[in-house]
């Protein structure tokens, strides 16, 4: 899918200003609000707009701890543990990975002794054969995509 300037600098204000009006965004950018809705559509279409929900802090729902924990399947079973995962809430993401392990997991806790359980509970999944646990001290770059949708905007505007 091809990303032109203009949908750049729309994904930009979706960005900066996420609770501002469609009316109010075409406003901003001097095109028509139709204009704006039809690039709407097509980026939502495309999958580039995946979600348009709150960003939540598990910190301050109760879970400040922060760790990655790989696992390590057993051959054949990476669907079922999978699944499995996707049933323990204190995971809030999780991957398919090459090199040391076959899945790294983004988990939060309340405190060391709240991860240590769900580490437990994750190595009694069947089909996990070990786990490697690091914890994150402190978020050096905070999850963000401006840098990027600024970045493809100027190869938009260099084409």
């Amino acid at each position: 899918m091809s990303v032109d300037e203009l949908d750049t600098r729309i994904l930009r204000l979706l960005i900066e200003q996420p609770r501002t009006s469609v009316r109010e965004y075409a406003r901003i950018l001097g095109i028509a609000r139709g204009t704006l809705q039809a690039r709407l559509d097509r980026l939502e279409r495309d999958g580039v707009i995946t979600g348009t929900g709150p960003a939540l802090s598990p910190a301050a729902l109760g879970h400040p701890v922060l760790a990655f924990v790989h696992v390590e399947v057993m051959q054949g079973h990476l669907d079922e543990v999978g699944d499995a995962l996707a049933g323990v809430p204190e995971i809030v993401e999780a991957f398919s990975i090459t090199g040391g392990g076959d899945l790294m997991t983004r988990v939060v806790a309340r405190d060391a002794g709240h991860l240590e359980d769900v580490i437990q509970r994750l190595i009694q999944v069947p089909g996990v054969v070990r786990t490697r646990t690091e914890v994150a001290l402190r978020e050096r770059v905070p999850h963000r995509l401006l840098p990027l949708v600024e970045a493809i905007g100027r190869a938009a505007r260099a084409r």
